[in-house]
């Protein structure tokens, strides 16, 4: 019998080792888990470091270090590079008015002078081009200017009712011009939030020229009482790998000659500067972009 009691007590100690080995392996893979996820998320040059002496989880922790390391040096990589862009763009775009200007101008002169029907229609389309121009050299120095100001937002209460009743109003003419009816639903609750009216009221800008673009003329703006501002309209020309790439720099649908690309960016640096979120969806033809304030 004493040989059975032997067996049964080495049996319960490798049982008692292993779990308080296992029980150090959890510990060690979730100090790993974690120092990751801050590594991730944090600007610091530490790294992953465990109280486990197993020599696994060491190398383990080794190997995600290396990868952390090189994570890093691309991230640094990129981060200058976009800054590069950023300040090229700036100077390009600002560099580029002056003489955008002038051009204006000595195109004014010649449309006071006497000339034929045939110069007169030469003249209407370079400044027809000027006029391209002169709104993607705009649109580039606003959206370089927001990316790279270090500026914050004035940032108080802003009655959302308000500026959306406003900049709905403001494109009443343009809306007509295109055959666009909308229905909007703003309820008699003042919405109000800590943003920039002035950022708010582009963004509504920016949302009301892309329904200009793409609607099929029809348009449904409603604001929430929790915050949400949904922008609805039937846009039968998209797709939705199009709607997906709505918001992405530079990029514009085919049947969009005269838009520079930038217009749903510039909204959604903005939106997210003021701590909002912005999301477009496509279904039955229908698009829809939402925007969601939270208190």
């Amino acid at each position: 019998m004493l040989w059975l009691w032997l067996f049964i007590s080495g049996l319960i100690l490798v049982i008692v080792l292993l779990l308080i080995k296992i029980h150090l392996l959890r510990k060690s893979a979730k100090e790993i888990e974690c120092s990751f996820a801050e590594k991730l998320i944090t600007d610091s040059n530490t790294l992953i470091d465990i109280s486990s002496n197993d020599k696994y989880m060491c190398h383990l922790a080794n190997e995600i270090n290396i990868q952390l390391r090189k994570l890093r040096a691309e991230r640094r990589k990129f981060q200058k590079g976009d800054i590069e862009l950023k300040n090229a763009v700036t100077n390009v775009s600002h560099d580029l008015r002056t003489p955008l200007t002038a051009i204006y101008g000595y195109l004014d002169l010649l449309e006071q002078e006497e000339k034929s029907e045939k110069v007169n229609r030469y003249i209407a389309v370079i400044k027809n081009r000027t006029e391209m121009l002169k709104q993607l050299t705009e649109e580039l120095f606003r959206y370089s200017v927001i990316l790279t100001s270090e500026e914050d937002l004035k940032i108080e209460p802003i009655t959302i009712n308000n500026v959306l009743e406003e900049s709905i109003a403001s494109f009443y003419t343009i809306l007509k011009e295109k055959q666009i009816s909308p229905k909007i639903i703003i309820p008699q609750k003042k919405i109000v939030r800590n943003l920039d009216r002035s950022a708010l009221s582009r963004i509504f800008a920016n949302l009301l020229n892309n329904v200009v673009k793409y609607s099929n003329g029809d348009l449904e703006v409603t604001l929430f009482e929790n915050g949400e501002i949904h922008f609805i309209n039937h846009a039968s020309n998209l797709t939705e790998i199009e709607v997906g790439k709505l918001f992405d720099r530079f990029y514009t649908v085919n049947n969009a000659r005269n838009s520079t690309g930038l217009g749903l960016s510039i909204s959604k640096a903005l939106v997210e500067k003021m701590n909002g979120t912005i999301s477009a969806e496509y279904n039955n033809e229908m698009l829809n972009i939402c925007i969601v304030f939270d208190l």
